[in-house]
């Protein structure tokens, strides 16, 4: 494909809230990241050892299988490689994060503003679907930096709601404690977390919070704070990886019978997260749906890389697709249940979480997540 700034540019930054065609996304993404006036110094290198053009053979989004996976290599890429050079010499970056580190060294990525705004957009649509009151304050106990997702709290909280109050996590400790076998230290954190969020509670008029699964267990153990959210607090998005179908059904019947629950599978590898679709039944899984063609999922069998059938489970496959960004066929360490996309999307859904016992030869520590 001929490269034309005007039409890459309407291909892969469409009007928020429209959908390009997918083969034509991925034409112009190849387009875009592999030309040297525009691709990012890491991906015009790496291309010199493919066995393929992708400007010339990747024309489909099923053809993104063809590439390697590169994640393990942005433990060391410098961060100023990973930024397309289309940019220019002063790119709107809005931070550099890094994955949680749970095996081995933390991969690192970029975030830029324009890929920052379109999942803002996208996230706020998927907050007003589900009910989550406009202008609430809201409070998240989630990591800060080097974490992304302290970053999408503060700008959803901000742009949907109106404070936003943060009880800062440091998941790699409390990993850390649990893999030296100091279990009864990381549950001292834990309770430490929980702690600050009820003086947040107590003394702050909070609509919305944001937390993890382990930790809403923790919160959801004292009836104080029970009494206290169903007062206040309108609804919980949950994030992480796993919530088993019998958890949602207890929190959401039982325990916040009132309060609207809502969960994010997120992964600072495609620089976000899939968002729990609207209008699932209380007792069934929380399916996660991408914003495609930009995120998609595939679920697969890790031995031949092939989908398995819809509603059998497999190993996660990522692709991250933007302007700003480009991580295809990304093996992700989570395992998840196919589920068919919404109509006219592409990619799969995902539902029934789980991380994988081992990835990249060493053990997966949830901990707070």
């Amino acid at each position: 494909m001929t490269l034309d700034i005007a039409e890459t540019d309407r291909i892969l930054e469409p009007p928020h809230g429209t959908r390009p065609d997918p083969d034509a996304f991925v034409q112009a993404a190849m387009a875009w990241h592999f030309d040297p006036d525009t691709g990012s110094p890491f991906w015009l290198k790496r291309a010199t050892a493919f066995d393929f053009d992708p400007r010339r053979d990747i024309r489909t989004h099923a053809d993104l299988a063809r590439f390697p996976n590169v994640a393990a290599e942005l433990r060391h890429v410098p961060a100023a490689d990973l930024v397309p050079r289309g940019y220019g010499d002063r790119p709107d970056v809005i931070g550099v994060y890094e994955s949680g580190g749970t095996t081995g060294a933390p991969k690192r990525v970029v975030l830029l503003r324009d890929w920052l705004e379109r999942t803002l957009h996208w996230s706020n649509e998927a907050l007003d679907a589900h009910g989550f009151p406009r202008g609430a304050d809201w409070l998240g106990l989630v990591p800060g930096g080097p974490h992304i997702v302290g970053e999408y709290f503060q700008r959803s909280a901000a742009t949907h709601g109106r404070y936003g109050f943060r009880v800062d996590l440091d998941p790699r400790w409390v990993k850390r404690t649990i893999a030296e076998g100091r279990g009864p230290e990381a549950g001292a954190y834990a309770e430490h977390v929980i702690d600050q969020a009820a003086e947040v509670l107590r003394t702050q008029d909070i609509g919305v919070m944001t937390i993890t699964p382990p930790l809403l267990e923790r919160l959801a153990r004292r009836d104080d704070l029970v009494d206290l959210v169903n007062d206040k607090v309108r609804a919980i998005r949950w994030g992480g990886t796993q919530m088993d179908a019998d958890s949602r059904h207890l929190y959401r019947t039982e325990v916040f019978p009132d309060t609207v629950l809502s969960g994010n599978y997120g992964s600072t590898m495609i620089l976000g997260f899939a968002g729990e679709r609207p209008g699932l039944p209380d007792d069934g899984p929380c399916v996660f749906d991408t914003l495609d063609p930009w995120v998609t999922f595939g679920v697969v069998d890790p031995e031949t890389g092939r989908p398995v059938p819809y509603g059998e489970r497999g190993r996660v496959v990522a692709h991250h697709v933007s302007k700003s960004f480009l991580l295809p066929n990304n093996l992700e360490r989570d395992l998840a249940t196919r589920v068919r996309p919404p109509e006219g999307g592409i990619g799969d859904s995902v539902a029934d979480i789980a991380p994988v016992g081992t990835f990249e030869n060493e053990t997966v520590i949830e901990g707070v997540y």
